[in-house]
């Protein structure tokens, strides 16, 4: 039996969870007079599901051969055929009779192998998305050279693996949606300004194609041997740059997965408590508090000046400094969330969102607000969100919780801080501040809604990224694009869980607060999550409270194959 933390084996079921209001109750409790299955009650034991799950680990990122994965139809119906033979092992297991900690770890498992069905039967990204095949060469594009030894001999096969590659493309893009032909063909040939882990560049290449001249001007001065291969490689960029463009007419399919499938992922991959309609619900109240919360604040800041953008990149690296001095600080006087040791002293080891760059058409959306305070996006993006996070995040050791991260708890955790910090007074010093972060909520409520209505075809990326504009402050069209491209290619859902990941840890709080009353503390609750695993808050919930009214909704698993899309 795993051993648990003193949080886990405190005392349980001392106070009652929060009730949601009645129109958005979460589907769990709506059902509560329908019989739901319990747990299977095979004869497996905990030890074999963390085999089986280790070796499903092992098996669901395809193998790549010079940096190449195979996605022919033979392979692809191969892998079908693999993790059916995953998912048959499922019932076989004694989860009834394992303490709650096991089970939370059966649906985590459950809803990785449902993730793979759900891709290789619904979104199926290898015929439906050329952008694809872009996002998996722009990398190759930023290499640093010279290269020399086994690092070069690995990229000039990549390189030379490419035409061949963009080939079958053409041959396995049998359905290919038509905003994500629109998409892919702007990314080849357009550059956003936003950024893709791409080196700086004062003149942004324009695309995939000018990432490659790039390349190839770099080559010929620093390693002229590869320059015939960047060439032959870039003649099969453009030359799939054009066959999109002639066969976009014909690419005319729908990129959402439609809201019958959309609704069965929430349940059995994100093991959300709320159907999509119930999130729009939320997305919807949210968007018109944080507006509300925007308008009032900025009549009570009205007689302080605006925040300035910084004159120079010296000035916002000094900002920077003191915004993660100010940070520390705060979450150690106000006991927040430890601070483990092995946790770097300086913003310059921890990181930083958004480095400093001067762009011949203005900051673009994230630089709006970074540049004229980092502290939304430090606490959201750096400390103590994502990157403390996922520092900490490596000191799980956890067979199974180590190798599972849920949106709804990264990104949820991100988007909570914000809100939190406000409330815990960290801008009580800069009230126009607090104008930022509810910029940064308005942004998330709208996504909330757009994410949602892309996935069930109600809305096209054009006109999401209109929506999101009249209701976000400083958006510019390329952050909006950019944005409304990753939560339409991503599996469904990703752009909702900063809003309602961020929701269920609130709700989360307030279940353990009455649950413990004064023996609660908010730096236990924060640690509790830094160090159990990164999975759906659903499950945090049962792990940490014992309370079973979301989870026990998830056992009756309805097969995909049971839902058309």
């Amino acid at each position: 039996m795993r051993k648990t933390t003193s949080l886990m084996i405190a005392t349980l079921m001392t106070g009652c969870a929060m009730l949601a209001p009645a129109a958005i109750a979460p589907a769990a409790a709506q059902q509560a007079t329908t019989p739901v299955a319990g747990p299977p009650d095979g004869q497996g034991s905990y030890a074999d599901l963390t085999t089986l799950f280790l070796a499903f680990d092992d098996w669901r990122s395809p193998k790549a051969v010079n940096g190449v994965v195979d996605y022919s139809p033979a392979t692809v119906e191969k892998r079908r055929a693999e993790l059916r033979d995953f998912q048959a092992k499922l019932p076989g297991f004694s989860v009834a009779r394992w303490d709650r900690h096991q089970q939370v770890d059966y649906l985590a498992v459950r809803a990785q192998m449902d993730l793979q069905d759900f891709t290789l039967n619904i979104l199926k990204p290898w015929a439906r998305d050329p952008g694809m095949y872009v996002d998996e060469l722009q990398k190759l594009a930023y290499a640093e050279l010279p290269l020399k030894g086994e690092a070069l001999t690995a990229y000039r096969g990549r390189l030379k693996a490419i035409p061949a590659y963009l080939d079958q493309a053409r041959i396995n893009l049998d359905s290919v949606a038509s905003d994500y032909a629109d998409l892919a063909i702007h990314s080849l040939s357009n550059g956003d300004g936003v950024g893709h882990g791409m080196p700086y560049r004062a003149v942004e290449p324009e695309g995939l194609i000018g990432w490659f001249a790039d390349l190839r001007g770099r080559a010929e001065k620093q390693q002229p041997a590869l320059v015939g291969d960047i060439k032959a490689a870039e003649k099969a960029i453009l030359a799939y740059r054009d066959w999109l463009v002639a066969q976009r007419p014909s690419m005319t399919a729908r990129a959402g997965v439609g809201k019958p499938a959309y609704d069965w992922f929430l349940t059995n991959v994100r093991l959300m408590p709320y159907t999509s309609d119930q999130i729009v619900t939320l997305g919807e109240r949210e968007l018109e508090r944080f507006w509300a919360n925007y308008t009032t604040e900025r009549h009570r800041n009205r007689k302080l000046p605006e925040l300035e953008l910084p004159k120079s990149g010296e000035e916002y690296e000094a900002q920077l400094a003191g915004t993660d001095a100010k940070i520390r600080k705060w979450l150690k006087d106000e006991e927040i969330i430890t601070i483990p040791d092995y946790i770097p002293g300086t913003y310059q080891e921890v990181g930083f969102n958004a480095p400093w760059i001067v762009r011949p058409t203005g900051p673009m959306f994230w630089e709006q607000i970074q540049f004229r305070d980092a502290s939304p996006d430090h606490l959201h993006a750096t400390f103590p969100g994502h990157r403390f996070d996922g520092m900490t995040g490596k000191r799980v050791t956890h067979p199974i919780r180590s190798r599972i991260s849920d949106s709804g708890r990264t990104e949820g955790w991100g988007f909570y801080l914000e809100e939190a910090a406000l409330q815990l007074g960290l801008f009580d010093d800069r009230p126009r501040t607090r104008e930022l972060i509810y910029i940064f909520g308005l942004f998330r409520s709208a996504r909330t809604i757009g994410d949602v209505k892309m996935q069930r075809n109600e809305m096209t990326v054009g006109e999401t990224m209109t929506f999101w504009k009249k209701w976000t402050p400083y958006l510019d069209d390329n952050v909006a694009r950019v944005d409304a491209g990753i939560y339409i290619r991503r599996p469904p859902g990703y752009g909702m869980t900063y809003t309602i990941g961020s929701m269920q840890l609130q709700k989360l709080m307030v279940d353990r607060r009455r649950q413990l009353g004064d023996a609660f503390s908010i730096k236990d609750y924060h640690d509790y999550l830094m160090n159990t695993g990164r999975l759906p808050v659903s499950l945090l919930r049962y792990d940490l409270t014992g309370y079973d009214d979301e989870v026990k909704a998830f056992w009756k698993h309805v097969p995909l194959s049971a839902v058309q899309r």
